[in-house]
């Protein structure tokens, strides 16, 4: 059983979109695939009322830097628990820069956060192998962090573990139905001591969801609109109605790489180390 501190967040840390992401940012879809700045800006907008007017979370916004396109996806400069961050080595060169602001948008707020979640049967870290993240580099992250397990999960056909799974509720894993996807809840449920229930959806893209609990809002789920996966938000729906989550839906493609949100019960990081 979770920690009653699962989910619980005070604070989150964003960056705006530089001009710069819609042509120069790194992608692993088709090269001409057109991105719509003016669509991204206005869904960050929509964002950050949902986090500050609905949820009543502290957005710290960070200035976007048209040198550094790929910017907006904050998550992967910093792994934060607790009263720890972990500045990570992006496994893209061109993103090495920025880890500096993110940092300087994290300062002062680790006291403000409620504390690390623990599970019952202890603390743990799943680090997805892939191109962009190396053994190495989970090494580091159970050397800075040695009260949590850390498991590490091999990615084939995507480019994060997060692109197919996520947190979904305390001791519930979102995961998606592709083969990829269920080989990787395979390797996780055998590295654990610890039992996770499911959460199913037909499509991938949609176990990107972002779980909450606050005070007096109490259990939230942000994940994808039916417009984007229609059987996919059938399950979400299914499953928050049944146990009594708050179901906020959000057009944003990837939920996690656009926030940063400490502290996590799993985190999945993007960091190579030589």
């Amino acid at each position: 059983m979770a920690s009653a501190d699962f989910g619980r967040f005070t604070h989150a840390v964003m960056r705006a979109a530089p001009d710069s992401l819609a042509a120069q940012a790194l992608r692993s879809g088709p090269a001409e695939l057109q991105v719509d700045i003016e669509a991204v800006r206005r869904e960050e907008e929509q964002y950050v009322s949902v986090l500050e007017k609905t949820l009543g979370l502290r957005v710290v916004r960070l200035e976007a830097d048209e040198e550094l396109p790929d910017c907006v996806f904050v998550e992967d400069p910093a792994v934060v628990c607790g009263n720890t961050a972990l500045i990570t080595r992006p496994g893209a060169p061109s993103r090495r820069k920025e880890v500096g602001e993110v940092m300087e948008g994290q300062a002062g707020l680790h006291a403000k956060v409620f504390k690390c979640i623990l599970l019952s049967v202890g603390r743990e870290f799943f680090v997805g192998l892939s191109k962009r993240t190396n053994r190495r580099g989970a090494e580091i992250l159970a050397d800075t962090f040695q009260d949590y397990a850390v498991s590490t999960v091999p990615v084939l056909d995507t480019l994060h573990l997060k692109s197919f799974c996520s947190m979904a509720g305390p001791g519930l894993i979102a995961i998606g139905s592709s083969e990829a996807a269920q080989k990787a809840l395979k390797t996780m449920q055998q590295m654990s001591d610890h039992k996770y229930d499911k959460l199913t959806v037909p499509d991938d893209l949609a176990a990107n969801c972002i779980y909450m609990n606050l005070p007096d809002k109490g259990h939230v789920l942000i994940h994808c609109t039916p417009e984007q996966f229609p059987e996919s938000a059938k399950v979400t729906h299914t499953h928050t109605h049944t146990h009594t989550h708050t179901h906020i839906y959000k057009r944003t493609k990837d939920l996690f790489c656009v926030i940063l949100l400490p502290p996590f019960i799993i985190t999945y990081v993007s960091m190579r180390f030589p």
